[in-house]
């Protein structure tokens, strides 16, 4: 049997939850099974046979096989969960219209209102920064059929979108009419990250809120300074805060 061979250094050996480990391991095991039937070195596999020898079938049955096992992904956009609910984790809260519905980081930040009436609800990674703060209505943008009434009706002026999809995607036919961003995925350099930047608008990836209803008026702490790819890199956390704004100023 042909080795595989994994630098730990660069890619970790520590995989993110059973789910993970499990695709991961599946997936080594038949890249190995197909290299040693091949009989060709690894470059020529890479390169050439594994084409024909691994294909979208193989993936196809991979998934299968950990989906009757009891495997589910975490959701990281409503989207999948609409499209593939027997694959996903469930979203219980999430797929409804209750008004009262709010998004519950276990590590967001929270507090009480200070002198100035914003009360604390989270953090994220401000994409660019701005000469002042935004402020704005929160918005929650969860499935293409809101996209589609908003792209029809307006979207509501000072809208801050707070959505799940860091692929930017699902809001990308109206991300320039959005105030503000809140995105609970990705980093900076995600996609919607630099699309929010091409278009001036200002966003926050990678967000941790809690307690937002709809229709809440938000402080986005966009004069803060942008995160950096070596914040990334060194694991430093570079937050801008977020806050409910209790009682605005006159």
């Amino acid at each position: 049997m042909a080795k595989l061979y994994v630098d730990s250094d660069k890619y970790g050996d520590q995989a993110h939850s059973p789910t993970v480990e499990a695709f991961h391991s599946a997936i080594k095991d038949l890249v190995r099974r197909r290299l040693d039937e091949s009989g060709v070195d690894w470059n020529s596999f890479v390169f050439d046979k594994s084409y024909d020898l691994i294909t979208a079938a193989d993936f196809e049955e991979i998934e299968r096989k950990l989906l009757d096992a009891g495997h589910r992904y975490d959701f990281s956009a409503v989207i999948s969960v609409n499209e593939r609910p027997e694959a996903y984790k469930p979203a219980e809260g999430i797929l409804g219209d209750d008004p009262d519905w709010t998004m519950e980081h276990p590590d967001a930040p929270s507090g009480d209102a200070d002198a100035e009436g914003r009360a604390l609800c989270g953090v994220g990674d401000n994409v660019m920064r701005v000469s002042e703060n935004t402020v704005g209505t929160a918005h929650y943008v969860r499935s293409s059929s809101q996209v589609m009434r908003y792209l029809g009706d307006g979207v509501p002026p000072g809208t801050i979108a707070i959505i799940d999809d860091s692929g930017g995607t699902l809001t990308a036919p109206i991300l320039e009419r959005f105030a503000g961003i809140i995105c609970m995925g990705g980093t900076v350099r995600s996609h919607l990250g630099i699309l929010s930047r091409e278009y001036g608008i200002p966003c926050f990836m990678n967000a941790k809120i809690t307690g937002i209803r709809e229709g809440e008026r938000l402080e986005m702490e966009t004069a803060a300074a942008a995160k950096t790819a070596e914040a990334y890199q060194k694991g430093e956390e570079m937050t801008a805060n977020i806050w409910k704004l209790v009682q605005e100023a006159p």
